[in-house]
């Protein structure tokens, strides 16, 4: 039996995220200060992990928040399929209260299982999930025993429904903050979650309530 673990966190945060800016695939903002003491808490909480691989989009926010595990010299496989979703024209915009709303006119059609919709020329929660699918079998199918993957938090949500066999309208059933944890083990047969949200880590530094 192939039993693994998988450690899936968020980016820590940008300036992006403090000022309610869009971001997605087509930003490639670095972290803040905020962010880079998030990585460093994290890497102080979980560095004494015996990481087989670490997996990255190829975006800097990714890679910045786990660069002191990339330091251990650890194997590291950076992928596009783990970029954020493409949220279109709107991203490096600053969120205006008619966008917000028509966001949540998307959530709420993504929710009622209108997945293959995209938002303001992006991309669709299936065509994101398309993209991760061949990262998911290296992951599930690799001899790696202990994976740390690090991306982003409608990538997640979308990543965690394939990983879990849920459809991806139940995706925002996963709750997401910078540099959180989300912890699997995969059996050989199927993923369970045993830490969800996990932000203990954090618990030392001021996270201000930003838009994610």
């Amino acid at each position: 039996m192939n039993s693994k673990k998988i450690y899936i966190v968020r980016h820590g945060q940008t300036d992006f995220n403090l000022q309610g800016i869009v971001q997605g695939s087509g930003v490639d903002s670095s972290l803040n200060n905020t962010g880079r003491a998030q990585a460093n808490a994290f890497f102080k909480r979980y560095g004494h992990i015996s990481f087989d691989k670490i997996y990255t989009s190829t975006l800097k926010r990714t890679k910045e928040s786990v660069a002191e595990f990339i330091a251990l010299g650890i194997p590291h496989e950076v992928h596009a399929g783990l970029n954020e979703i493409s949220w279109g024209a709107n991203e490096g915009q600053k969120i205006t209260p008619e966008e917000d709303a028509y966001y949540h006119h998307i959530l709420r059609r993504w929710e009622e299982g209108e997945t293959s919709l995209r938002i303001n020329g992006g991309e669709s929660p299936d065509e994101v999930a398309l993209r991760q699918q061949p990262v998911i079998h290296k992951i599930l199918n690799g001899k790696e025993k202990t994976i740390l993957v690090c991306m982003h938090g409608r990538a997640i949500r979308i990543l965690l429904c394939q990983l879990l066999h849920f459809p991806l309208k139940s995706m925002d059933m996963f709750a997401h903050e910078n540099l959180c944890l989300y912890l699997l083990e995969h059996t050989g047969t199927f993923c369970s979650v045993i830490k969800y949200n996990e932000v203990g880590h954090l618990e030392k530094i001021s996270r201000p309530e930003i838009p994610v």
